[in-house]
């Protein structure tokens, strides 16, 4: 089991402070315990928050107890994207836990090789089991979609002893489909009488007025003459 270390914190010093001394503030509750307000090294986090995501128990060692704990939630700076609060959640060994655990898709797909594209549709999927069995990640076989009309549903993944899934059976994990052509824009087919309809009038005015905008002028006295 991961261990991480941490140390209580006073509610009463600022969390920037605590940053700016590289921990993470946070907190634990659960499983009958209090809200207790600890901190935790940034680098050390960020390594136990890569392997075990928020699905594997951890050992959270205080300075008054070690706990066994879900990471249960991370707030994350809206610009840099950094751990600034994470909360732990206690766990007891005897009690089943509701997580959506991530799926890990491998291999390839040979339905591909056939011009189809596969869609994948479930990312996670949400579990019960006891913490000792609550898996990190769920595979996701590929290559079992051999052609155009398979699919992968939750019942064809091994979730693991002890482990209950909490969605239908039924629900589709991953897919193909066929790429679909793109429908070229139909063009508006042009209308020739229409055309020499307007080109004929255009000979008529000019036949008839001469050069539009233009009026007869009066002879001058020399032209009367």
């Amino acid at each position: 089991m991961i261990t991480l270390n941490a140390e209580l914190r006073d509610v009463k010093v600022n969390p920037k402070m605590i940053r700016r001394d590289g921990k993470i503030p946070a907190v634990f509750y659960g499983n009958g315990k209090e809200s207790t307000t600890i901190a935790v090294d940034a680098p050390v986090f960020k390594k136990v928050y890569e392997e075990a995501g928020e699905s594997t128990i951890i050992s959270l060692k205080t300075p008054k107890e070690t706990l066994d704990a879900l990471i249960h939630d991370v707030a994350l700076d809206p610009v840099i994207g950094n751990p600034i609060h994470v909360d732990f959640y206690v766990v007891s060994k005897d009690q089943k836990l509701e997580v959506d655990v991530p799926l890990e898709f491998i291999g390839v797909a040979p339905a591909e090789k056939l011009g189809g594209i596969v869609m994948k549709t479930m990312h996670e999927i949400r579990i019960e089991a006891l913490p000792s069995k609550l898996p990190q990640h769920i595979t996701v076989d590929l290559s079992k979609l051999v052609d155009m009309e398979s699919s992968i549903t939750v019942a064809d993944l091994d979730l693991g002893d002890g482990v209950k899934p909490l969605v239908s059976l039924h629900d589709t994990v991953a897919s193909v489909t066929e790429p679909q052509e793109e429908e070229e824009a139909p063009v508006a087919p042009i209308d020739l009488d229409a055309i020499e309809v307007e080109k004929k009038g255009k000979r008529d005015e000019e036949g008839a007025g001469g050069v539009p905008g233009e009026t007869e002028k009066e002879p001058t006295r020399q032209e009367k003459k």
